[in-house]
């Protein structure tokens, strides 16, 4: 339950504009780009649980995900991981499981559903 409170702070952090922190460059992705409006809440919670601690990602979510586009996706996993919240994470390490995540994703949605 006390993840799920992090998890929920994590959130609100990345949805805020206000991280003083954040590069311009990464500032000005999400900005133009309409980034944080892009997903829905229950799908931001899923995708960060899914980099930032364990689990995978639904179809919905992947669905969203790409809807999302890998520049926004991109720009804000940066964002985040300039946090003073996920300090003690290994950047490279959530870099390469949001770029895993992100090809999994894309796969599942470019392949073409079975016929019935």
């Amino acid at each position: 339950m006390a993840s799920l409170n992090v998890y929920s702070a994590l959130v609100v952090l990345f949805l805020t504009c206000a991280a003083p922190m954040a590069t311009k460059e990464n500032d000005q992705i999400i900005k133009e780009n309409n980034s944080e409006t892009k997903m829905g809440l229950p799908y931001v919670l899923e995708a960060f649980t899914s980099l930032f601690e364990t689990g995978s990602i639904s179809n919905e979510c992947c669905g969203e995900l790409v809807g999302l586009g890998k520049v926004c996706h991109s720009a804000l996993v940066k964002r985040t991981l300039e946090n003073p919240l996920v300090k003690d994470l290994c950047p490279a390490t959530i870099i390469a499981k949001s770029i895993q995540k992100w090809n999994n994703c894309l796969a599942l949605i470019d392949s073409p559903s079975p016929s019935a």
